[in-house]
């Protein structure tokens, strides 16, 4: 069993950053897979980026190519995202997640073990 807690969304103007972190309960959080997914009502969870468990692999969605940096620091358990020249189209409730193995890049929400209960980030003027 994985616990994953993600903190650092909040409210931003268009044009700002914001660093996500998600921290991670146990011992096997470098054996696994992360990625990052956001969601907005009604709505499925779209796939954002991932990492594979060395952070050899890292993936993105084209939406934010570019502007998205996921990492992570097994050391520490944690996981990030940071999130540079941010939108309004940015804004979305953000979750973290792992998996011990994935099939195919990008990954599927349904293809992730443990989740976080995510986070807010806003993105208004």
């Amino acid at each position: 069993q994985v616990q994953l807690v993600e903190s650092g969304g909040g409210s931003v103007q268009p044009g700002g950053s914001l660093r996500l972190s998600c921290a991670a309960s146990g011992r096997t959080f470098s054996m696994l897979s992360m990625a990052w997914f956001r969601q907005a009502p009604g709505k499925d969870r779209e796939f954002v980026a991932g990492i594979s468990s060395s952070g050899a692999r890292t993936d993105y969605a084209d939406s934010v190519k570019g502007r998205f940096t996921i990492s992570r620091d097994n050391a520490k358990n944690t996981g990030y995202l940071q999130m540079n020249s941010l939108n309004p189209e940015d804004t979305f409730i953000y979750y973290c997640a792992v998996a011990w193995y994935i099939s195919r890049w990008p990954p599927t929400s349904m293809g992730m073990d443990y989740w976080g209960k995510g986070t807010l980030v806003t993105v208004s003027s």
